[in-house]
């Protein structure tokens, strides 16, 4: 697919779910799947309901080390989730601000900020391939499960590099390749909105992290995204014509995909 075709399914698929949430803000699923990638309850219960997808593949925050004051960005930021989580860790002195391309989850973000009066946040529409986000602005960026939809990931790399101040780091969680998916579900869109059509080769992902210029690169976290997630809810109804049977299917995708953690540096001068 076009870069600007993957766009637009991604967007289309996230527009829907964002309304689906803005209509039910109880969602028991979402928080069981968000629990399975890493967030604990008193995390859950400390932000907006509202914000809670279950959209991810980890938790960023889990390792990004917030201080009080920081100015953090979050790529992809959808109903808010990871953002407010950050604002409870920076304070009031603090700034995060999440980026998202999908008008839909940019209006339910900014509904669930106004509601529980979170003041020191801000969500900006616009893509993770050029960030609406001056230069040296950020200590740090973070994001979960959203740079493996992007067609240029390092772009999105080079813009994250570029709204780091110096010395500022990268924690991201994202799901990977551990070996190549064939071209019936590369093109699937299904697959593409389930975060798995557009992941990229492990080794390939981390050589853009490096190409983009950041140092001290480190896999902090890893696991088989199928021992986290429902890989059936995920994929249903997504069926290709490459293998024999969905079994099949499964079972190669749960063998292909894994989840990782990453952090790195932008170097200090």
């Amino acid at each position: 697919m076009e870069a600007k075709d993957v766009k637009k399914s991604v967007r289309k698929s996230y527009s829907r779910v964002a309304r689906r949430k803005g209509t039910s803000c109880c969602d028991s699923k979402a928080t069981d799947v968000s629990k399975a990638i890493g967030y604990t309850k008193v995390e859950l219960d400390s932000i907006p309901e509202e914000s809670i997808m279950g959209l991810g593949c980890g938790n960023p925050t889990a390792i990004a080390s917030l201080l009080e004051g920081e100015i953090v960005v979050d790529l992809g930021s959808g109903g808010g989730l990871d953002v407010f989580l950050a604002a409870t860790k920076i304070g009031p002195t603090g700034k995060a601000i999440g980026v998202d391309m999908t008008p839909n989850m940019i209006d339910l973000a900014r509904e669930n900020a106004h509601k529980n009066e979170i003041t020191n946040v801000e969500f900006r529409l616009g893509e993770i391939e050029n960030l609406p986000v001056a230069d040296n602005t950020a200590d740090i960026v973070i994001s979960n499960c959203v740079i493996n939809l992007s067609p240029e990931k390092l772009r999105v790399f080079q813009e994250s590099f570029r709204v780091l101040k110096p010395g500022g780091r990268l924690a991201i969680s994202d799901l990977v390749l551990l070996r190549p998916l064939p071209d019936s579900i590369r093109k699937n869109e299904k697959y593409l909105a389930a975060c798995i059509a557009g992941a990229e080769l492990r080794d390939k992902y981390i050589g853009y992290i490096k190409e983009a210029g950041f140092e001290g690169i480190e896999i902090v976290a890893e696991s088989g995204y199928a021992e986290d997630v429902d890989i059936e809810v995920v994929i249903e109804g997504a069926d290709s014509v490459e293998f024999g049977s969905l079994e099949e299917e499964k079972a190669y995708i749960a063998k292909a995909i894994q989840s990782i953690t990453v952090t790195a540096f932008k170097p200090k001068g």
